[in-house]
């Protein structure tokens, strides 16, 4: 079986959340406002939210570095 991607939106908060795992972590600042990194207690990454997706097809497409796991 492959891995399990969950892709969840919210249309009233207009709100996007992608999740590689299920693994307990917590969210925190990328480098572009709209976006965020959920990373588990050893900081890799195990997904990423996007607020205001709305907006962004009237703004610059969103760009991001995410790093998969801790360095």
């Amino acid at each position: 079986m492959g891995e399990e991607v969950r892709i969840w939106y919210d249309k009233e908060g207009d709100y996007l959340e992608v999740l590689f795992d299920r693994r307990a972590g917590y969210f925190k600042e990328t480098e572009n406002d709209a976006v965020m990194e959920k990373v588990d207690a050893d900081g890799n990454l195990i997904g990423f939210s996007i607020l205001k997706v709305s907006r962004l097809s009237q703004e610059q497409p969103v760009s991001v570095n995410l790093r998969k796991q801790a360095a």
